[in-house]
């Protein structure tokens, strides 16, 4: 298992062929009190930056864009219910949706934690 994590602030824990991704601390952070999560269904194909889902707080609406090319194999119904789970665990139970991994050369363009803190230091 490894994490990387996209310019756009989500991230994307890779297990073997299959890669679950959600936003990162930061990104829910500056979104707030996250209200309705729109998970995408299984069996969606997606091309690496695709609109795959949109997380809505009571600040704004974020659209969530696939950081690699593949296919849903499930989106987190929890969320439906619990939107909030994104604020309380953005990096663990609050996932919005897992896919395979159709171009795993995609990955080698995703940051690393150390790199993505770095990238998250010069925004602010």
């Amino acid at each position: 298992m490894s994490m990387k994590y996209s310019k756009e602030h989500e991230w994307v824990l890779i297990e073997g062929d299959s890669a679950t991704v959600g936003i990162t601390n930061y990104a829910q952070e500056q979104l707030g009190d996250v209200v309705f999560v729109e998970v995408p269904d299984a069996g969606k194909a997606v091309d690496k930056g695709d609109e795959v889902a949109v997380v809505e707080s009571v600040k704004a609406a974020s659209e969530i864009y696939a950081p690699i090319s593949g296919e849903v194999s499930e989106g987190n119904a929890t969320l439906e219910d619990a939107p909030a789970t994104i604020n309380s665990n953005a990096e663990g139970d609050g996932w919005i949706f897992k896919m395979s991994i159709g171009d795993a050369s995609e990955l080698d363009e995703l940051m690393d934690a150390a790199a993505y803190a770095d990238h998250v230091a010069g925004l602010e």
